[in-house]
């Protein structure tokens, strides 16, 4: 069956889960787009850019997840916290000497920190154009796998660039600068500003930046749409994220059909495995892993591939999870331990919001759970935890110990089936670690 969804109401949607890694208040992504739209309006974009332009706004952060580690591994800060506070910082001198003062190694040692220092200050252009390069690069690529034009690829790619030539990655200026990433960056400003100082932070930011980082003519266009009635009051309304797919015009949106929907749940789990080098092509490996237990169990094709969606983006919540948790090397502390126990609850939350995945919610909401009622995040136990999830647990359990973790080194085939034997029953479903050890029998007989 064809899920006919407007693709509006799918990214709309998505670009939750974008928030969530860049350590933006929820809503983000949908905020910018109405800015940004009202201002394409004004500028008088025509239909087809205008519908480039919206999804250029809502898919502004898909890159962002590829440069968490680095950030990590550079400022030994928490990823999600240094993007945040980065947002506030223009190019003067003085405040990114305070920014990173502020934000390197505030957890580490007085040595550790000091050679984090130095080597922040010593190689501060080289970094930024480092980091902000990785993130529109691989944002330009995801986009391109989800059918979206040149036009809005282009628009990732340059968002980071400023009118003055001053920006990075290549140093654009002026109308060198595609126009999807200036509405783009306007957009930013404002809702940054706006979300954490107000209406007259969020006006007075865009105008100080006009003619530096901003196009001037966007300024203008961005000062009348702000003072038209409604405005202000449609950024707050509960309904923005409806109010977003119906600024669509039809004709630019006809909806997607479940190829669509496999593209997107692909492309959305490289933004997941691109977070940490520890959960590379974990979603894709957990996906193959629980398509061999269903095939295995007699599942046909419709239901697999229902399956598969769940598994791709059974870990979309981590994108709340900083780097400086993931690929902490020793044990969780009791508040880190909260945080990745939350992110299952955030990947449901966010499946919840797309009508076409609303079922794939409580699979990945649920995919820590045990059957002896000692997971997490509700604890379900026994008969509460449906089948799909007990294949998805199986083949997520069986993933995690193959693969090399910030605390140990990969195991082999044999000794991770030999410790997930000893869980059978009580963490793990029998028939799905039956149906594993068969597939895996049956890849080894293959690869003889």
């Amino acid at each position: 069956m064809e899920h006919r969804i407007k693709k509006a109401e799918l990214l709309s949607a998505l670009s939750y889960a974008l928030d969530l890694t860049e350590g933006q208040p929820q809503g983000h992504g949908v905020r910018c787009c109405w800015i940004g739209a009202r201002v394409g309006r004004e500028m008088g974009l025509a239909a087809d850019q205008l519908a480039d332009l919206h999804y250029t706004l809502l898919l502004k952060d898909i890159g962002c997840s590829s440069n968490a580690a680095r950030i990590c591994q550079l400022f030994l800060t928490d990823d999600i916290e240094f993007k945040r506070d980065i947002k506030t910082v223009n190019e003067s001198l003085p405040q990114v000497l305070r920014f990173v003062l502020s934000h390197t190694g505030l957890k580490a040692g007085l040595a550790e920190r000091f050679r984090a220092l130095v080597s922040a200050f010593a190689a501060s252009g080289a970094i930024a154009r480092e980091l902000i390069e990785t993130r529109c690069q691989r944002g330009a690529d995801i986009v391109r796998r989800m059918r979206f034009s040149e036009r809005v690829a282009q628009g990732i790619l340059d968002l980071d660039e400023h009118w003055n030539g001053k920006g990075q990655p290549t140093g654009l200026g002026g109308a060198d600068i595609s126009m999807g990433a200036r509405i783009a960056l306007l957009s930013q400003v404002a809702d940054v500003f706006h979300t954490s100082a107000g209406v007259e932070a969020a006006k007075a930011e865009v105008s100080k930046r006009s003619g530096s980082w901003l196009d001037p003519t966007l300024v203008k266009a961005f000062e009348k749409v702000a003072a038209e009635p409604g405005f202000w009051s449609g950024l707050a309304s509960p309904r923005l994220g409806e109010m977003i797919v119906e600024m669509i015009d039809s004709d630019e949106d006809h909806g997607v059909d479940d190829d669509y929907l496999d593209d997107v749940a692909a492309a959305f789990a490289d933004v997941v495995d691109s977070k940490s080098p520890f959960t590379a092509g974990h979603s894709r490996r957990v996906t193959l892993f629980t398509d061999m237990i269903a095939q295995e169990l007699g599942h046909g094709e419709t239901e697999r591939r229902y399956l598969k969606r769940a598994a791709l983006l059974h870990d979309i919540g981590k994108l709340g999870v900083s780097n400086q948790i993931l690929d902490k090397p020793g044990k969780p502390d009791a508040e880190e331990w909260a945080v990745i126990r939350a992110h299952p609850m955030l990947s449901e939350q966010i499946l919840l919001r797309i009508s076409a995945f609303r079922d794939l919610a409580r699979i990945a909401g649920a995919h820590h759970e045990r059957l002896d009622g000692k997971g997490y995040p509700r604890g379900l136990k026994g008969d509460e935890i449906c089948d799909a999830t007990r294949m998805l647990t199986t083949a997520d359990i069986f993933d995690a110990l193959t693969a090399d973790r910030p605390y140990r080194a990969a195991m082999s085939v044999s000794k991770a089936l030999s410790i997930m034997k000893s869980d059978v029953g009580s963490a793990i479903d029998g028939r799905c670690f039956d149906a594993l050890v068969r597939a895996m029998g049956q890849l080894e007989q293959a690869a003889a």
